[in-house]
């Protein structure tokens, strides 16, 4: 069929899911921007900053499974590059797009703005290339091959890609496949995956302590479910990694806990370093995810489950689809019945009253969630206080342990409740957190988006004053009146703002949240030294780590 360079980029991106496209227009994104607003079943959704329309595409691809983000050239690309790298260690796959210069201003080297001025336009795209899987600039000549490339790439192994669109093009007649695009992913070698399937097997029934051990990869390639259902038909305990936080449900009577290195649950380090079948799905141990690398696998028997890959013991097996994988151990593995077990007893304390605090304002929010919410952690406080809640059923939880950039979450909320419109959001964010992104706030209200906000106010960045300058002018912020932010955004909003300082304040602030559908922007004031035991934990852990034993220590 004949079509546009444009209009067949549109098609891809809605054959893949995408309704939205979130992101900042510029001169030379404008052409695609008028095809898109002519488009139907998708539409743009601009965002105050790219850096924030790329957290925001990224939040929007782990609600949806793949986020469309849309920039300048040069400018546009390097301001939303932070985030795009956060996709790319995260695993989440995005599809940048990049309006570029015309072809035959970048063919022939002309000095453009947005550019350095020197006839130099592959810098931009050399920029991006280590943090995407493909970073490419298309043409007519290329553009159908080019793209579904790309896309191809993006979602088989679940990283972003960048396509940088020339101006000029957009509006160009190609001969494109009137199919969708086909994203299935190829079949497994037979032989290949037989081979795999009984040696897991094999080592199965010998095992007596088997367990699986789950990080972030298994919900990224679609792992979480069938996992379970092996588990529940085999009777195998699992456990977290703490960057794998509710994959699978924390409320389950197989699951024992989190997997943290030295720091663990308790029992659970022993169990996992221990098993004579331990399934793993590409685990990535950094420091805050093992216990400040304290943990040691070398004595359990690791079946390891990558995308396209297997592992038993040392052995491995590619050419694998490893999902078919997965499906022939269900339908092979032994039924075992279901151990009884002892209901966990249940404490009856009496509900906190007076000033706030971090020991027991979490427990208190953990009642609060409610099954199937989307809950969205900032890194520090509020990650670290969540960690330690066992969370409701089919919760789905946000947060970016690896990349770690605060203000994540807030655009990341955005992009979330634009791929799920009908789930409650909840997301928690420190008062440090939200000034980096606190303007998508505006984009949220302009949209009639309705999470719950709850912004821990402590007057500056707890986590670091852990780490080192308690007391030091550096970790504090100027305290803002953050609860009328959403009507200097939109004074005609339906979010209701609602603060804290005491429990009794709390509880009356959630009655009234629950009872609303509106969304809500709840302040919660806690004092600056206050902490989750384990940030106070990790502070001191992070110091002797960063800067060594001739470092500045905390008083």
């Amino acid at each position: 069929m004949q079509t546009t360079v444009g209009e067949f980029l549109l098609r891809r991106l809605k054959d893949i899911g995408i309704t939205e496209v979130i992101g900042v227009p510029g001169d030379f994104n404008l052409s695609f921007l008028e095809q898109l607003r002519d488009a139907e079943g998708i539409r743009f959704v601009g965002a105050c900053n790219e850096l924030n329309a790329a957290y925001a595409a990224d939040g929007y691809a782990r609600s949806r499974g793949v986020g469309a983000l849309l920039t300048t050239y040069g400018v546009g690309e390097l301001s939303a590059l932070n985030g795009i790298a956060g996709s790319r260690a995260e695993h989440i796959p995005v599809v940048s797009i990049g309006g570029a210069p015309p072809q035959y201003a970048t063919e022939f080297r002309w000095n453009l703005h947005h550019s350095l001025a020197d006839g130099d336009f592959a810098n931009m795209l050399e920029a991006i290339a280590p943090f995407t899987e493909v970073a490419v600039r298309v043409s007519p000549m290329n553009a159908v091959e080019e793209i579904d490339r790309a896309l191809r790439t993006c979602l088989r192994e679940k990283r972003p890609v960048h396509i940088q669109l020339p101006s000029d093009i957009t509006h160009l007649t190609i001969e494109a496949p009137d199919a969708p695009l086909d994203t299935s992913l190829p079949a497994s070698d037979p032989e290949r995956l037989e081979a795999a399937a009984a040696r897991i097997l094999e080592v199965l029934a010998r095992a007596e302590h088997p367990l699986l051990l789950i990080d972030q990869d298994a919900d990224r390639h679609g792992f979480t479910e069938p996992l379970l259902r092996l588990a529940e038909k085999a009777q195998i305990p699992f456990a977290q990694m703490s960057s794998g936080k509710a994959l699978l449900p924390e409320n389950h009577p197989l699951f024992i806990g989190t997997y943290n290195g030295a720091a663990s649950a308790p029992g659970v380090k022993d169990r996992v370093e221990h098993s004579d079948f331990l399934v793993t799905t590409n685990p990535r141990f950094i420091e805050v995810n093992s216990g400040s690398f304290t943990h040691e696998l070398d004595h359990a028997l690791v079946v390891n489950l990558g995308d396209q890959h297997a592992s038993v013991d040392g052995e491995y097996f590619v050419g694998l689809t490893t999902r078919e994988l997965i499906d022939a151990l269900i339908d092979r593995a032994p039924e075992r019945p279901a151990t009884p077990r002892e209901p966990a007893p249940t404490t009856s304390a009496a509900a906190p009253t007076g000033p706030l605090t971090q020991a027991e304002l979490w427990p208190r929010m953990a009642r609060f969630l409610r099954a199937d919410d989307v809950v969205i952690a900032e890194a520090g406080t509020s990650h670290i206080g969540l960690s330690a809640q066992q969370l409701p059923a089919n919760v789905k939880y946000i947060n970016s342990p690896i990349w770690g950039s605060i203000g994540f979450t807030l655009p990341a909320t955005l992009g979330s409740q634009l791929a799920e419109p009908g789930r409650r959001h909840v997301l928690f964010i420190g008062d440090g957190s939200f000034q980096l992104t606190a303007q998508e706030l505006s984009t949220i209200l302009r949209e009639e988006l309705n999470p719950i906000i709850v912004l821990m106010n402590n007057r500056g960045y707890t986590i670091e004053r852990y780490i080192l300058g308690m007391e030091d002018e550096y970790n504090d912020i100027q305290n803002w009146s953050y609860g009328a932010l959403p009507q200097v955004f939109k004074p005609d909003t339906t979010m209701k703002s609602y603060s804290a300082q005491t429990f009794e304040e709390l509880e009356e602030a959630l009655a009234a949240i629950e009872s609303s559908d509106a969304g809500a922007f709840l302040e919660l004031h806690l004092p600056p030294a206050d902490a989750p035991a384990g940030l106070k934990a990790f502070g001191p852990l992070t110091a002797e780590f960063d800067y060594g034993p001739r470092g500045p220590r905390n008083p």
